[in-house]
């Protein structure tokens, strides 16, 4: 089988047209199949899956389909720019986002366990206070870019505290996270920048073990060796920051400008948690992700899939499939926003709690916010689903009302 697209006009999942109108490209896919080729960066190219149950078949089937990247045939042979935006997230890492098998059960349990010791009441606490202290630095101005502001730093703030960072690694953290998601030309070295703060947290826990998931994990009776640390712990922060900062962005914006939640915005939970399914399901903080390999040349629901080639779940179309009932509501949870299957997030009620706490503390902290910019484009690249911006004004406040006390961190025992 050819493994290079067969339409010489595939739709591009990067620039400034995928990030002003992506549903137009998720559309050109649709309309070629459950699976179509498109091109992700430059020079690169997958087969994206739009239909909700042929993607539902790649993330359940692991017989036919592999999450090894070593696997990945035009990467082997020299056909991707070594400068690709791509690499820091496709490129093959030792952890259990890469992994099948025993060996994906092994760092799964490792991974799952840590994150069973977070007390959910303890990570809201934390959640509440770094959120609290970025509103307190924006409330007397009267408007502020929350994406700059706040969204892209507070979930890196919350996961670090978890993993015990010191304030300096801390902020370098958020810097590299950014830099990665980003997918620009700065993505590699903020990639190796990541990898090098995680390295300098594992050798200082290592040394003084505390109360934190970095700590844990490296206790883990699972054995995991450093390098394995490592990147269960990119997986993690990657992971579960930057789709967060999307999620907590996107249920925002839908807060701010559909009518349906502004004539009734109140702060209620019952209307965030409403909004933020909805998010999920229309408008997936991961776009395009969940990259697998087939095996051996296969078909998926007709259409041919060669082996070793990147095949990506498009998390923003598979929402938006036409061919699901009319009739699903925020109430069902059948989206693939998590994913599904054995790589399905195992952050998800923690990603949830950051969430929802980030978004009420905005809706309670600011009054009158208003959006002032409603035709706002993503973020470049293919991998997540967010804005750009979110220019907000709101009744100036005395930011002294706002002084909250930070608890110590780290989780239960």
């Amino acid at each position: 089988m050819n493994t290079s697209p067969a339409a010489p006009r595939c739709p591009a999942l990067h620039g400034a047209s995928f990030a002003h109108r992506p549903q137009d490209a998720y559309d050109a896919l649709r309309a070629a199949g459950p699976a179509a080729w498109a091109e992700i960066a430059p020079g690169v190219h997958a087969l994206v899956v739009t239909g909700h149950r042929a993607a539902l078949d790649v993330l359940t089937d692991t017989e036919t389909y592999s999450k090894d990247a070593r696997r990945w045939r035009a990467l082997a042979e020299g056909h991707v720019p070594p400068d690709s935006p791509v690499l820091g997230i496709m490129g093959w890492l030792p952890s259990l986002l890469y992994a099948d098998g025993a060996d994906h059960a092994r760092l799964r349990t490792a991974m799952e366990d840590c994150l069973a010791r977070i007390d959910p009441h303890h990570l809201a606490e934390v959640t509440r206070s770094r959120a609290l202290s970025l509103i307190q630095a924006v409330a007397p101005a009267g408007e502020a870019d929350l994406m700059a502001a706040y969204c892209d730093s507070l979930p890196v703030l919350v996961f670090a505290e978890l993993l015990g960072c010191t304030p300096a690694l801390t902020g370098r953290m958020v810097r590299a996270c950014q830099g990665i998601i980003n997918a620009g030309p700065e993505a590699g070295q903020a990639a190796a920048d990541f990898a090098g703060i995680l390295a300098e947290l594992i050798q200082a826990r290592r040394a003084q073990p505390g109360r934190d998931v970095t700590s844990w994990m490296l206790s883990h009776p699972q054995n995991l060796t450093d390098d394995e640390v490592l990147y269960q712990l990119y997986c993690l922060v990657g992971a579960g920051t930057i789709p967060t900062t999307a999620w907590i962005a996107s249920t925002l914006r839908l807060l701010l400008t559909d009518d349906e939640y502004t004539s009734r915005l109140t702060g209620g939970g019952i209307t965030v948690r409403r909004a933020m399914e909805q998010v999920l399901w229309r408008r997936s903080p991961l776009g395009t992700f969940a990259t697998h390999y087939a095996r051996h040349p296969t078909l998926l629901h007709g259409v041919p899939v060669p082996a070793d080639v990147p095949v990506m779940v498009s998390h923003a179309a598979t929402g938006t499939d036409p061919s699901l009932s009319a009739g699903l509501g925020t109430e069902c949870r059948a989206h693939l926003a998590w994913s599904a299957g054995p790589h399905q997030c195992p952050a998800r009620s923690h990603a949830s709690v950051i969430a929802q706490t980030a978004i009420e503390v905005v809706l309670d902290r600011l009054w009158n916010v208003d959006l002032i910019e409603h035709d706002i484009p993503n973020r470049h690249g293919p991998f997540h689903q967010c804005p750009e911006r979110l220019p907000v004004r709101f009744d100036r406040s005395d930011s002294a009302r706002y002084t909250y006390r930070s608890s110590p961190a780290g989780g239960t025992a």
